[in-house]
């Protein structure tokens, strides 16, 4: 028998996560380390409940000794409430998607997915994210869990102006205000109608997509056919898109035809899971490694999530 001293039993709580690779992703991470360590997806969908379900998931894991929790859509916001302790990055951000459960039952909320981003974006654009130029003026879509965590980044990263689209102008709203109390010299502007986001896109080096429109779960592009059609995606744009089921989303086959250049979702979620890893364990993880290791994943995976 394995007390939880002595092992780690982690899982994911979200919205049609099913296939994530988050789970082997830390699972081999942990047999290099030579400890044991098991992780769960808790799919939402799949038990047909909702983000409200959340909390009393998390009250049931302690009680069954689990050491740790992932936390994605769409609780990332919403499970914040039902937490004894947050980081500060966590508390800036209004998101969590790391939960640590100590021995005491308490709560411990963390945000990975900020600093998953930036080293994303330094280890696959790097031509973007060390040339100040190419980070003057970014459009981001969402403002969400995912999205305050992408915009946090984007403005530590030194973000001139940030145009946030979203149809929520108040959730968008809230936010602008948010990061512009943390970030004063980053002008940060709402966009809530087509015309407006067209404008700022024609006018921007970088755009971020950090909506769920693109998932398995959720097919789609999160560009209407009216803002593509005037022709906002052009060489000279980088794109990022938060997504990596699948990887090559609609956003990134647009984009990549277009002549962008394109940070696919992998690279967040590598990023994430290194710092998630060392959160819950403890351990120093091997990035490379674990960014080898999800390559070989999605590779395998091609022709069902990653098509």
């Amino acid at each position: 028998m394995s007390l939880r001293t002595e092992s780690f039993l982690v899982g994911l709580i979200g919205d049609g996560i099913t296939s994530s690779l988050t789970p082997p992703m830390h699972e081999a991470e942990a047999d290099a380390h030579g400890v044991r360590y098991l992780y769960r997806p808790v799919d939402l969908d799949a038990l047909n409940l909702d983000g409200a379900s959340a909390p009393a998931l998390l009250d049931a894991a302690a009680l069954l000794g689990f050491n740790a929790f992932n936390i994605t859509h769409p609780c990332k916001q919403s499970i914040m409430e039902h937490l004894h302790e947050l980081s500060d990055a966590a508390r800036a951000l209004g998101a969590v998607n790391c939960v640590v459960i100590h021995e005491d039952g308490t709560f411990y909320g963390d945000n990975t997915d900020y600093s998953g981003f930036i080293a994303g974006l330094k280890r696959g654009l790097p031509q973007v994210a060390e040339d100040p130029a190419r980070l003057e003026h970014v459009v981001q879509l969402g403002a969400g869990g995912a999205g305050s965590a992408t915009a946090y980044a984007l403005c530590r990263l030194g973000v001139r102006r940030l145009s946030l689209f979203e149809r929520d102008a108040a959730k968008a709203q809230g936010l602008a205000e948010q990061l512009g109390g943390l970030f004063p010299q980053t002008q940060i502007e709402v966009l809530t109608d087509d015309t407006l986001l067209i404008e700022a896109l024609l006018e921007a080096q970088g755009l971020v997509n950090a909506t769920p429109v693109g998932m398995h779960v959720h097919p789609g592009m999160p560009l209407s056919e009216s803002v593509q059609a005037a022709g906002v995606l052009r060489e000279g744009l980088w794109v990022a898109d938060v997504i990596y089921l699948p990887q090559q989303t609609q956003l990134v086959r647009a984009a990549r035809a277009a002549g962008c250049e394109v940070l696919t979702g992998g690279y967040m979620a590598v990023g994430q899971a290194v710092d998630a890893f060392r959160l819950f364990t403890g351990l120093e993880p091997n990035a490379e490694r674990m960014a080898a290791h999800f390559e070989a994943l999605i590779a395998a995976q091609q022709g069902v999530t990653n098509a």
